[in-house]
């Protein structure tokens, strides 16, 4: 059993506080019209299916498909590279009978296609799930320590400080509109509001994903990618956008406890932002997409359900916050198992701490690259930012490459919201510290039920005031089960400082509650 103290940084793989370096954060004001919230995803193109919005009564049924033919003259349908690598086989600003334009002479080169209004739906319960014992690693990037290199050699990276004003590869390639599902729809919909990201430092480059979140540039990925794993605070940044254009990109923030980051394309507009979903309403069994640019093939589209709600992992990370002052580092020989994975046998530094985080699992196929990319629902509407993998065996140190096995991992879309806009308005984020010392409760003698232990309530801490003391058991924050003392880190570091939280905690065998008002996590 391991005591795990909540005012110790996150470098103990057993530690429930964090210190968040700020070295990476670049406070940038937020734009007017800039609030991610606020976007909406454009229009339907002109003759494509709209995509009915389902009730979950109705889920099953299929969606009849308009007769072949019946699109209306004028719409346009992209063409370049689709996600198979194939090319639309019309020539260019050639129409189809229908009068679909073909090409770059196409007046709109990246179409989205309806998916309908939200329906009402039944209210939906969290599901409660226990933990994996896997090998986590990150979804990360492609490349590593000697560079590119790997699945990206000969691959042009589109370097440049500004847009292009070359047309490029399209977003996703519709041959048939007569004909098109479900996932063609999310995908034509979400595909030009996710980026693939190089970055580059004086040692190791690597690729990764990232969402729009405004019109002017504003892109959420996660910190491992703009920071390479935190081998760099200042690592050269490319952005690709999904129909080829490519812009320089600044850090406005980091955010290391989640593994999250906002940057600023230099000169952007007219972007399309991603629509945000609602991750808590989230089913076990609902359809997922996850979109990005695995091995650095962009505009990947692949498809799954949720595994499981409710996850927690522990993963390594060199970005971790850490003060040094954890007397319970990692000993010499016992690598964690837990790393980010950075693809063609090339590894990030040595990682001993580091983060606890609340996911969706999904058995959408993730692979490294496509970190930081969009997790959608069956609308098209983000639900979570994809982050890390899951590895049959072994460690990623070991230089074997890790691929996707149908256990992946998301940021659920909530936090990510949160976290992004804090990130946006301040340059940083801020996180919630319970004050407490807590440890597996299975591990204490003579258990009986999983929880989080309370070793010590820390004097004048959040859990002291609220009156938890030694020996309580927590099983749940605000609904949300506990099973461990992971499952307690990543709850509570979920939310911002300050915030109340309803605790629910066995006391004698006799279940209690308690509002807590967090603390805050000191960062430095």
């Amino acid at each position: 059993m391991s005591d795990t103290t909540d005012n110790r940084p996150e470098g103990n793989d057993n530690s429930h506080n964090a210190e968040a370096p700020t070295s990476s954060q670049h406070p940038t004001p937020t734009p007017a019209g800039s609030d991610a919230a606020a976007q909406t995803p454009a229009a339907p193109a002109p003759g494509v299916p709209p995509v009915p919005t389902r009730s979950p009564a109705a889920a099953a049924a299929a969606w009849p498909p308009p007769a072949a033919g019946s699109a209306q003259p004028g719409a346009h349908v992209p063409s370049g590279p689709s996600a198979h690598g194939g090319y639309a086989s019309a020539p260019s600003g050639a129409t189809t009978p229908t009068g679909q334009a073909f090409g770059p002479a196409a007046t709109d080169a990246h179409p989205t296609l309806a998916l309908g209004d939200t329906a009402a739906a039944a209210p939906r319960k969290k599901s409660a799930a226990p933990r994996v014992a896997a090998l986590l690693v990150a979804a990360a990037l492609v490349g590593g320590g000697a560079g590119l290199g790997g699945a990206y050699a000969g691959v042009n990276l589109w370097g440049g400080s500004n847009a292009s004003t070359v047309a490029g590869p399209t977003a996703i390639t519709v041959n048939d509109p007569s004909n098109v599902n479900d996932t063609a729809a999310v995908a034509s919909k979400v595909v030009p509001s996710v980026v693939t990201i190089s970055a580059t430092g004086t040692s190791a480059g690597g690729t990764g994903s990232g969402v729009i979140l405004s019109a002017d540039g504003y892109v959420l990925t996660n910190t491992h990618v703009v920071t390479l794993d935190g081998q760099t605070g200042d690592a050269k940044l490319s952005v690709t956008t999904s129909d080829g254009r490519v812009y320089a990109a600044t850090v406005v923030g980091t955010d290391p406890t989640y593994d999250l980051a906002v940057i600023k394309l230099t000169n952007a507009s007219g972007l399309t932002p991603i629509e945000w979903g609602d991750s808590s309403k989230l089913n076990v069994g609902d359809a997922t997409t996850a979109i990005g640019a695995p091995l650095g093939l962009p505009n990947t589209v692949t498809t799954g359900i949720v595994s499981a709600l409710n996850r927690s992992i522990q993963v390594a990370s060199s970005a971790a916050p850490s003060d040094g002052s954890d007397s319970q580092q990692t000993e010499p020989g016992q690598e964690s198992p837990f790393r980010f994975d950075f693809g063609q046998g090339q590894q990030s530094q040595s990682a001993s701490a580091t983060i606890k985080i609340a996911v969706i699992q999904t058995d959408a196929a993730i692979n490294p690259g496509n970190s930081g990319g969009a997790l959608v629902d069956d609308e098209g509407k983000l639900i979570g930012i994809n982050v890390a993998i899951a590895s049959a065996g072994g460690s990623s140190s070991s230089g074997s490459q890790s691929g996707n096995i149908g256990v992946g991992f998301s940021i659920p879309s909530d936090i990510a919201k949160r976290i992004s806009q804090e990130i946006i308005d301040n340059g940083s984020a801020t996180h919630g510290l319970l004050g407490a010392s807590v440890q597996d409760a299975s591990g204490i003698q003579g258990a009986t039920t999983t929880g989080a232990y309370v070793a010590e309530a820390v004097s004048g801490g959040a859990a002291q005031a609220a009156g938890l003391a030694k020996g309580d058991i927590i099983i749940k924050v605000d609904g949300i089960p506990v099973t461990n003392s992971i499952d307690l880190t990543a709850q509570v570091r979920a939310l911002a400082a300050g915030s109340k939280a309803e605790i629910t905690y066995l006391r004698n065998g006799q279940e209690k509650t308690a509002e807590v008002t967090l603390g805050t996590m000191t960062q430095g």
